[in-house]
C-alpha cells in the first residue's frame, strides 16, 4: 500500500511506518499529480489541493487531512471519483479558545480594554465557537451566538443574527467554515456591508479562513475608524499576505491558532484512525505531545502562551510566513500544567 503523507503533519512516522510499509513523506508543494498517481491514501493538510487536477487518473481511494477545515478538498469531484475523505472535527477547538483566550487577556492588559461586562459576538458555534463561549462566559462577557445553519435545525432560541451581533457587540469573533456557495455562503461574510453596520466600533477577530473577512474592506475599516482594533490568524492569499494590513493589526500571526501541540496530536490520531477504519489495518499507536519543560506562573496565563510573540515574528518577518507556520515550536495546553480551564 501506498500512502502519501504531509512531512509537517507531527507525531505521525513512528505510528504510520508500524501500520504499512514504507510511506511516503513530502512536504506539501511536492505532492503533486505524479506522486499521487499510484498512490492508494493520502495525509494532508490545508496546502495540499485535493481536486481533479491532482487526482484524476490516480489510485487514491482514500484522503485524510488532519484539520478541521476541509475547504481544500473537492469533496464533489471526490464523491464522483469514489474517493473517501475525512477531515479532524474538533481537532484543535481548545487550541483556538487557548489562542483567543490569550489574545483577550493581551487586549486587557495593553489596550485596557475591560471584559468583564462587554458584549462578544461568536459567528459560528461549532466544536471551537463553543469553547470561545466558555471562555468569553468564564471573562465575565456577555455572549451572542449566530450559526444560521445551527439555528435552522434547532430553532431560534438562544441565537442572534449577524446584524444584531454587527449593532451590539464589543468583540465579534469568526469560527465558520469556509463556504464560497450556497445558502450559507462564507465567503467575505465580513465585507464592506458588513462593516457598515457596526455601531460600537468593535475588535475583530478572524481565527477561521482568511477568506471569511474582505482583507480590504477590514483594512479600509480600520482606517475608517469603524472598527477599534483586529486580531488576525487567517489571511486571504496565504502564504502571501497584505502586509499592509499585517501592520496594522493589533496581533497578526500567521494560521497558527490551531497550533498547539495537543491540537496537532489530535489531528493525527483522528486520521490514523481513520485511514485504519477504511482499510481494516489494526492499528497499536499511541500519538502524545511531549510534556512541558517549563512550569509557568499559573497567575499570569500568558506565561501559558503569548501571541504577542507570534505577532512580533510575524511582522519582523512576514515573507516568512510558510515557514513559521510550519516550524511552529511546541505549544501546550493548560490541561498539560494541570491547570483547570474549560472541557
Amino acid at each position: 500500500m501506498k500512502i502519501i503523507v504531509d512531512d509537517k503533519i507531527p507525531y505521525i512516522r513512528e505510528a504510520l511506518t508500524a501500520l504499512v510499509d514504507e510511506p511516503i513523506f513530502l512536504p506539501a508543494t511536492k505532492i503533486d499529480k505524479a506522486q499521487v498517481k499510484d498512490a492508494d491514501a493520502l495525509i494532508v493538510r490545508t496546502r495540499t489541493l485535493c481536486n481533479e487536477d491532482l487526482l484524476k487518473g490516480s489510485k487514491v481511494q482514500f484522503i485524510a487531512t488532519a484539520t478541521i477545515g476541509y475547504d481544500h478538498i473537492d469533496t464533489d469531484y471526490c464523491e464522483r471519483a469514489g474517493i473517501v475523505w475525512t477531515n479532524a472535527p474538533g481537532c484543535n477547538a481548545s487550541s483556538v479558545a487557548q489562542y483567543v483566550h490569550a489574545c483577550l487577556l493581551l487586549l486587557l492588559r495593553e489596550k485596557e480594554f475591560t471584559l468583564k461586562g462587554k458584549s462578544i459576538g461568536i459567528v459560528g458555534v461549532g466544536n471551537v465557537g463553543r469553547k470561545v463561549a466558555k471562555v468569553a462566559q468564564q471573562l465575565g462577557m456577555r455572549v451572542l451566538l449566530t450559526d444560521p445553519p445551527r439555528q435552522a435545525v434547532e430553532g431560534d432560541e438562544g441565537f442572534a443574527s449577524l446584524q444584531q451581533i454587527a449593532e451590539v457587540c464589543d468583540v465579534i469573533t469568526f469560527h465558520t467554515p469556509l463556504n464560497r456557495t450556497g445558502e450559507y455562503k462564507t465567503f467575505h461574510l465580513a465585507d464592506e456591508a458588513f462593516f457598515r453596520q457596526l455601531k460600537k466600533q468593535p475588535i475583530l477577530i478572524n481565527t477561521s479562513r482568511g477568506e471569511v473577512v474582505d482583507a480590504q474592506a477590514l483594512s479600509d475599516a480600520l482606517d475608517k475608524g469603524l472598527i477599534a482594533d483586529a486580531i488576525i490568524d487567517v489571511w486571504e492569499g496565504e502564504p502571501t499576505i497584505d502586509t499592509t494590513l499585517l501592520y496594522k493589526v493589533f496581533v497578526g500571526t500567521p494560521h497558527i491558532a490551531g497550533y498547539s501541540a495537543d491540537g496537532k496530536a489530535n489531528a493525527t490520531r483522528m486520521s490514523l484512525d481513520a485511514l485504519c477504519r477504511h482499510f481494516k489495518l489494526k492499528g497499536n499507536y499511541q500519538i502524545n505531545p511531549p510534556m512541558p519543560i517549563d512550569t509557568p506562573n499559573a497567575a499570569d496565563y500568558l506565561q501559558l502562551y503569548n501571541p504577542m510573540v507570534d505577532s512580533l515574528a510575524l511582522k519582523k518577518h512576514p515573507e516568512q510566513f510558510e515557514q513559521l507556520r510550519g516550524n511552529y515550536p511546541i505549544r501546550r495546553e493548560p490541561h498539560a500544567y494541570g491547570l483547570q480551564w474549560i472541557d
